[in-house]
């Protein structure tokens, strides 16, 4: 449980998972880009994130014990106690791939090298989805840097000690609220700005989903939310390991190189995935720690 800290409105937490886990390969899916406002790594390797809980904001710093087979993770804010008691979900803790079978190649090798890679789920739907649906065809470094810009601009300043210039994500009213031309300055056009709008009107909806599926089907009813961004979503709210993100850029086509030595398309990429079904996304993740490419 969390406790209360010695000195200021911190709480602590250790968590004793059972297993290896690769904290900071399982906090990276969080980042947005190098210049992330949200998410920090420090000097010692801990590493620090901001979110909106349930109950407030939160700034969260998690270092892994790897001597003592713990973690040690401290947070402040009115949400640090969510954001603590969310801890062992958000590095993986219920991340079961019972039914994955890596075969000989690619696949195995990479799990091998990477015995703590564990697929976490951070219980924010509306957080993944904004800045995935910035994502939405334009390259990395433009929806990083509108990313970057709004959350500096909307975002209020990160509980405790956290690094400076740290962010956390502005509530959904707020979302709602930001003007046509501030959604141009940080470089995302009409159409992307009307599906985060439209989308914050739904995000309690959203939140409340109880499972992936059901997040599928609320995420796709909304304009400008496909099969693509629907699986970001997922991918990182609710940990699913089989939300594949069909129409990414790159991904069929690493998947085919590295399974076939071959690029492939979308339709490829189904079919050589298909034999994973239920940890299709767990295999396109592996294939991208491979180092393949």
């Amino acid at each position: 449980m969390a406790k209360e800290g010695q000195t200021g409105q911190v709480k602590e937490r250790v968590w004793r998972p059972e297993g290896p886990v690769d904290v900071t390969l399982a906090l990276a899916v969080h980042r947005r880009g190098s210049g992330d406002p949200a998410w920090r790594r420090g000097a010692d390797g801990a590493v620090w994130r901001t979110s909106r809980t349930p109950d407030g904001p939160a700034a969260l710093r998690v270092a892994a014990r790897p001597a003592e087979g713990a973690v040690l993770a401290s947070a402040w804010g009115d949400g640090a106690g969510w954001a603590l008691d969310m801890l062992p979900a958000l590095l993986g803790a219920h991340d079961d791939a019972t039914g994955f079978e890596a075969p000989e190649g690619v696949l195995r090798e990479t799990a091998r090298r990477h015995p703590g890679f564990r697929i976490g789920r951070s219980g924010r739907v509306f957080e993944a989805l904004v800045p995935a649906v910035l994502e939405q065809k334009v390259v990395g470094r433009e929806a990083f840097r509108a990313w970057r810009w709004l959350l500096r601009k909307y975002g209020e300043p990160a509980p405790g000690p956290a690094p400076e210039e740290m962010r956390v994500f502005p509530p959904p009213e707020v979302w709602r609220t930001v003007p046509s031309w501030d959604w141009h300055r940080a470089g995302a056009e009409a159409v992307r700005a009307r599906t985060i709008v439209n989308a914050a009107r739904h995000a309690a909806k959203l939140e409340a989903a109880a499972t992936s599926q059901d997040a599928d089907r609320l995420l796709r009813a909304l304009p400008g939310v496909g099969v693509w961004t629907s699986a970001e979503i997922r991918q990182r709210a609710h940990g699913d390991p089989d939300a594949l993100s069909v129409g990414d850029y790159h991904l069929c086509s690493l998947v085919g190189w590295a399974l076939t030595g071959a690029k492939t398309d979308d339709a490829g990429m189904l079919e050589l995935l298909a034999p994973f079904r239920g940890h299709r996304h767990r295999a396109a993740r592996l294939v991208e720690l491979s180092g393949v490419r």
